[in-house]
């Protein structure tokens, strides 16, 4: 198993383990090949819920720019409600988790068709 798959499977774990959700690994291993490196980066594989930048950056690189969404106020209150079914205690929020999520709550899962 290489490294990749080593994180697509803890992405599932935390999917299924502190979220609730039963993952579709093919779209689960399309989400991650999408972020590209940084799942191997300590500092980008994650996204700090409390960094205003940082939930702006989701929002427009990866919800405007990647799912095509319009801009409107939805898009932060889906942000808040991945936030929020990861748990906001919990200390690493993976972005291939948070990203799958979104894809998910957007019904967006044709981007990566």
């Amino acid at each position: 198993m290489g490294k990749r798959d080593e994180w697509i499977a803890k992405y599932a774990e935390d999917l299924k383990n502190k979220c609730g959700m039963d993952p579709d690994m093919d779209l689960l291993t399309k989400v991650t090949i999408g972020c590209g490196p940084s799942i191997y980066n300590a500092d980008a594989q994650t996204v700090s819920s409390s960094d205003t930048a940082e939930l702006n950056t989701v929002k427009d690189n990866f919800l405007i720019k990647k799912l095509g969404l319009p801009d409107d106020e939805h898009l932060m209150g889906g942000i808040q409600k991945a936030i929020e079914t990861y748990g906001r205690s919990e200390r690493n929020k993976y972005r291939a988790v948070v990203y799958y999520m979104l894809v998910k709550h957007f019904g967006k899962e044709s981007v990566y068709g």
